[in-house]
């Protein structure tokens, strides 16, 4: 019986060792452009990698977690879900705190009555999700604190239960100025990609060192603004930094005085509120304000209509 037996020619045999060299050469590149490419997008655009995080225009959702599509709930200020707001481009998501009837802090819109939006563990787990799942983003959530509950004991076992308090930016000075913050593509290298900012710390003066005051380091506007032509002015800020040396953010949801009672948020204002045109101008006249710079931050109720993010990859420089 006949047996063939194929032997390449010298020019294609390839020693064992040599075969391994090449193959192992060959997994490097693969991963190395792999890893490559993990890192050509921050926040969706590769011009953001190499940019300051004090230097980006991020939107932001305003009570993120009033949502609903009934416009008989008059303390909803979104239509859609946090997921739906993250994947629209939201990368601010803003929430106002309450202790709960259960004894948990929950996040709810002035009374846990009036809107009660779950636990805030059930939240910062959503947040988790979302920054697992999309590795190259940086997110910032700004929380509101009326009744001074402590960091450590109520606010920081929320964040950690949630798995959330690994991605949390912790910076090397606090307050931390404008200008001393790290590029977007340091953050996610580092795996710190989500900034913590509370606007008054608890009354027990506990600190926790991811859960920043956002007074000393960011001013805003006024909110509850009823004038659709938004006139800037620095409503609330807090030292030492000087409002220069400041992230700011502006306040753009326009509300509507109710019986002469309370200011509600109206979806039908919206489309025009939440406009380029309307945006971009309000941006504009804090700008003498900002020593010169776009704002960090553009808060807005009802994400989903409208042109937010057009509008602020337009005050990042792009068209």
């Amino acid at each position: 019986m006949w047996n063939f037996s194929f032997i390449p020619p010298a020019a294609m045999r390839i020693p064992v060792p040599g075969l391994v060299v090449a193959i192992f050469s060959l997994a490097t590149l693969v991963s190395g452009a792999v890893a490559q490419g993990q890192t050509t997008a921050c926040n969706g655009r590769a011009e953001l990698c190499n940019r300051s995080y004090g230097n980006v225009t991020f939107a932001g959702a305003h009570d993120s977690f009033a949502f609903s599509r009934n416009p008989l709930i008059l303390a909803r200020n979104q239509e859609v879900d946090v997921p739906t707001q993250l994947r629209l481009g939201i990368r601010l998501l803003q929430a106002q705190s309450h202790m709960g009837f259960d004894g948990v802090i929950h996040f709810c819109h002035t009374s846990c009555v009036l809107f009660d939006g779950g636990t805030v563990e059930a939240y910062l787990k959503t947040v988790a999700t979302f920054l697992r799942e999309n590795p190259n983003e940086v997110l910032t959530v700004l929380f509101t604190n009326p009744e001074g509950l402590s960091f450590p004991d109520v606010w920081a076992p929320a964040f950690e239960a949630s798995g959330v308090s690994g991605y949390a930016y912790v910076p090397p000075q606090n307050p931390m100025p404008q200008g001393a913050w790290p590029t977007l593509s340091e953050m996610i290298a580092s795996g710190k990609r989500l900034v913590v900012f509370v606007d008054y710390i608890g009354s027990d003066r506990g600190t926790v060192d991811y859960i920043l005051p956002e007074f000393g380091m960011i001013w805003e506007t006024p909110y509850d603004m009823t004038n659709a032509s938004f006139p800037c002015s620095i409503d609330r800020i807090r030292g030492p930094l000087s409002s220069t040396d400041q992230m700011y953010l502006i306040n753009h949801a326009l509300d509507n005085n109710l019986l002469h009672i309370a200011n509600v948020s109206d979806s039908r204002d919206a489309p025009r509120t939440n406009s380029v045109n309307s945006i971009v101008a309000h941006a504009n006249g804090c700008i003498p304000l900002g020593s010169g710079r776009n704002p960090n931050f553009v808060l807005l109720d009802y994400v989903n209509i409208g042109q937010a993010i057009t509008a602020v990859d337009q005050l990042n420089g792009f068209s």
